[in-house]
């Protein structure tokens, strides 16, 4: 069963309970829940929710992979799946599909087992091959933490390459801000 518009909500209150000025961001979350049975499928106009997994490595640099559909180097991500019982498992499915590393071989970070490190909201242009209006994706980011060297396995009709930037450089401005604010683990 897909993840369920109780528990989006109630992932996605956790998360206004560390970021209490980000409420209004999430707006089109709430109409989304307000007006759909089903927030979290990708033919759910004008917004959907989407889940993404921010991967450290033992250093600190972030997984980045390049979407073929938006050209765009990101982290890996994506819709959710009927088989998907919570967003958090479809983070690390996406990740498992785009990226090649499997659920064991990432942890979530102290703190964030449950709670999105990051929530976004962006557009994304009208698709007329797929019969997609211009919509929004409302993306629930999780962060894990690599806890085996894996290499990493491009899923090559989605993703084009990959590569691992210091979390200073994170494509996305909102995740590098609050990577920024995390205890740095001890180094020897």
């Amino acid at each position: 069963m897909p993840p369920s518009p109780h528990h989006i909500r109630a992932t996605a209150e956790a998360y206004l309970n560390r970021h209490p000025g980000e409420r209004q961001l999430l707006d089109p979350l709430f109409a989304a829940l307000a007006g759909t049975p089903d927030p979290a499928h990708r033919k759910t106009f004008p917004a959907h929710v989407t889940c993404s997994a921010i991967v450290l490595d033992a250093t600190d640099r972030v997984l980045h992979i390049h979407h073929n559909a938006t050209g765009k180097f990101l982290a890996p991500g994506g819709h959710p799946e009927p088989d998907d019982q919570d967003l958090v498992h479809a983070a690390v499915r996406e990740l498992s599909e785009e990226a090649g590393i499997p659920h064991y071989a990432v942890t979530p970070l102290p703190g964030f087992e449950t709670v999105p490190l990051d929530i976004d909201v962006h557009d994304i242009d009208a698709n007329p091959a797929k019969g997609e209006p211009a919509h929004q994706h409302i993306d629930f980011r999780f962060v894990f933490r690599l806890t085996a060297q894996r290499p990493v396995t491009l899923q090559t009709e989605e993703v084009s390459g990959y590569h691992w930037r210091p979390f200073g450089e994170t494509a996305s401005p909102t995740v590098r801000a609050k990577l920024a604010l995390l205890p740095r683990p001890a180094r020897p």
